[in-house]
């Protein structure tokens, strides 16, 4: 069984004892609330009677119960939206730390990227240096052949120049090598009838030591 309180308060100058659940501080506040209000009260209507004086003070205190709880249920409406709003805070967040962290894993790929971008391009900077240094080597080679090039022309063109001065002795020498081709066929055909002329002369000779023996 809960134990009831009972505490002895002056209201207006008398003497009550109040029992309660409600703790013994808190009913002495509740007292000396009454007792405020019935002097502030009396204050104001000086020869008004106590009960009137009672009931006005019991007015003014169940005005402020419902202001009270007025404000309580305003206080209770905001303490939702602020609970709603802090919802929406949280979720928004949760949405930019997600978002943080989706730009951190965006950047660090985009950090190595431009690390792997940046490897690539000193590889191909390389190369283009390597490619540089062997254009020069090349283009001195070339430069060094076109001299010797152009050594070469100058000296075919001096034999050249050679070569028509030679021209003529060289056709005299073709016909005369044609005059003795045609010399040596007819040497071949005179060379072959008298071959025929000596079978022929041999043939008669053998015939004729058969006729005599």
């Amino acid at each position: 069984m809960i134990e009831r309180n009972k505490v002895s308060v002056r209201i207006y100058g008398q003497e009550f004892i109040i029992s309660g659940d409600t703790p013994r501080d808190q009913i002495i506040k509740i007292a000396d609330y009454v007792d405020r209000k019935m002097h502030e009260l009396n204050q104001a209507m000086p020869a008004g009677p106590v009960s009137a004086i009672a009931v006005l003070a019991a007015v003014n205190a169940a005005e402020d119960y419902f202001k009270t709880v007025r404000i309580v249920h305003e206080l209770q409406a905001k303490n939702q939206q602020l609970e709603k709003d802090t919802q929406h805070y949280v979720q928004l967040w949760d949405e930019a730390k997600s978002s943080f962290r989706q730009y951190k894993d965006d950047a660090q790929v985009a950090i190595e990227h431009r690390e792997e971008t940046q490897r690539l391009l000193n590889e191909k900077t390389n190369e283009y240096n390597e490619l540089q240094k062997q254009f020069r080597e090349i283009s001195e080679r070339a430069e060094i052949l076109q001299k010797k090039n152009e050594s070469l022309f100058n000296r075919m063109e001096a034999q050249e120049d050679e070569k028509e001065s030679s021209s003529s002795m060289i056709k005299e020498m073709e016909a005369r090598c044609r005059e003795l081709e045609a010399s040596f066929f007819d040497l071949q055909m005179e060379n072959i009838q008298l071959k025929g002329d000596l079978d022929r002369l041999k043939k008669i000779v053998e015939q004729d030591e058969r006729e005599n023996l």
